[in-house]
């Protein structure tokens, strides 16, 4: 992720936190300040802040180690403001997997509720009011760490994505049913409470009107993303290979690039160069060289000499993920290291939605 910086590696996996994350750490310390509290209470607030986002990474870690377990491997664990974010290569899609990989992160949360448990007196109903009354000091410190797990482990599993209560959820219903129609059962469920969290905020907390949106979002996200591995099962990339294609030639300039943009429906074009595909060229491209060098740019300076190559045999459901990720959604697909034709983001989205089409005769 942009403006991340590496703190080191666990178990292989690069852990990194988001620059923005000394904007929370300077906020409380002002905020801290401006109110009058000395730099003891400061520097307990600072440090509880701290533990919890070391909290929150052990989090990400458990779904990482528990996905590691099934060959899965986390590209990396970044610690933003808001929580965590492991990156898995992929969501299991065995329900007893993603039943495990789901758990494993609250259950981190569990055990080291239990663990500071032994460390602290629970203290009855109306001393807790008053214990927690002046803030995180040295006396309350522990006492605060074990309610912010219990509070993390309860919220990740509310039965709605992209919370972990959501894919255990999807899981227990997938032993059932496929998996689409479970997430898609999952999703509707969880849209039903982001509703009520939505209704709940605009007459208590208006933060639950943030956190429903964000399930509704994440709920709708999850079902068109299974919907779409769905559809791209048993498919290759030569059942959809594009073999008409605009191709643009490397000397030619951007005005060159513009005309051809403004004139048809391509925004992607093959780039040649002594007749043969050597780079890709984007509409995003054309129009960052035309605002920043101008029209008589040559195109070799600006085009995508480095794109996705794929092979023909290739199954649209590895394929699609690369796809997305790729600074350009034009690739070039190969048989035996002959170029054989292209493969465009967008004709992998008309070809989902031709067979949902399908489906529905």
């Amino acid at each position: 992720m942009k403006g991340s910086f590496k703190l080191g590696n666990i178990a292989g996996i690069g852990v990194f936190i988001h620059w923005t994350f000394s904007i929370l750490i300077a906020y409380i310390i002002f905020s801290n300040y401006r109110a009058g509290h000395d730099a003891e209470r400061i520097g307990w607030m600072v440090l509880f802040v701290c533990s919890i986002f070391g909290t929150v990474f052990l989090h990400e870690l458990g779904h990482a180690l528990a996905a590691k377990r099934y060959g899965i491997n986390t590209k990396d664990i970044t610690i933003l403001p808001i929580g965590g974010l492991a990156r898995l290569e992929k969501i299991p899609e065995k329900p007893v997997e993603e039943l495990v990989v789901a758990l494993a992160g609250p259950a981190v949360n569990i055990a080291l509720a239990g663990i500071t448990a032994l460390f602290i007196t629970m203290p009855s109903a109306n001393e807790l009011s008053i214990q927690l009354a002046g803030g995180v000091n040295s006396d309350n410190f522990f006492l605060n760490f074990f309610i912010v797990n219990i509070w993390l482990a309860v919220f990740n599993l509310i039965p709605a994505f992209p919370m972990d209560g959501g894919r255990v959820l999807r899981a227990l219903l997938a032993m059932k049913m496929q998996r689409h129609i479970a997430t898609t059962v999952a999703a509707r469920i969880g849209q039903v409470l982001a509703l009520g969290f939505i209704f709940l905020g605009f007459f208590g907390n208006p933060f639950l009107i943030f956190i429903g949106l964000f399930i509704i979002l994440g709920a709708q996200g999850e079902a068109q993303m299974t919907k779409a591995e769905f559809m791209m099962k048993g498919i290759l990339v030569k059942d959809i290979l594009m073999k008409n294609y605009e191709t643009i030639e490397e000397s030619d300039t951007i005005e060159t690039a513009v005309n051809k943009l403004l004139n048809g429906q391509c925004k992607n074009f093959v780039v040649m160069a002594n007749q043969k595909p050597v780079a890709t060229l984007g509409r995003d491209e054309i129009i960052k060289a035309l605002s920043d060098n101008g029209k008589q740019t040559l195109l070799y300076s600006v085009a995508d000499k480095n794109p996705i190559r794929l092979n023909v045999n290739q199954s649209l459901e590895e394929v699609y993920p690369i796809m997305i990720a790729g600074k350009n959604s034009l690739a070039f697909v190969y048989d035996n290291q002959q170029f054989i034709g292209v493969l465009d983001l967008e004709n992998i989205l008309e070809f989902i939605m031709v067979k949902e089409a399908e489906e529905k005769k």
